[in-house]
């Protein structure tokens, strides 16, 4: 499973809730479409963690990087369909930072 890891903060903190309901529509629309596997959205609690990667944490789960650029390549192509669903999340968020994950030891590599 590979993980794609983004920090970030919300550009207006009162629509935190706003926040969850787009990802949950943009997500839930790349899982039920074979684009992603799942996800997860978290939020830092009291304060702890590092200031510089954001109050949100949202792990994207795919099964490979095959998967991951499909889905990547779906949110490029700004069509009608998704585009919307990207935007209401994009235009919510500030300082993202990213990170790409994967499980340990690897298949290939297990047993060796």
């Amino acid at each position: 499973m590979d993980y794609y890891e983004i920090w970030f903060d919300l550009k207006e903190s009162s629509r935190d809730l706003d926040l969850g309901r787009a990802i949950d529509a943009y997500l839930g629309y790349l899982r039920s479409s074979g684009l992603i596997e799942g996800f997860r959205l978290s939020r830092r609690k009291l304060g702890f963690g590092p200031s510089d990667l954001g109050e949100f944490h949202l792990t994207i789960e795919t099964r490979d990087m095959a998967q991951l650029d499909t889905a990547f390549q779906r949110a490029a192509s700004r069509d009608s369909e998704v585009e919307p669903l990207h935007g209401a999340v994009y235009s919510m968020v500030k300082n993202a930072r990213f990170g790409l994950y994967r499980d340990f030891p690897d298949p290939v590599r297990a047993n060796k």
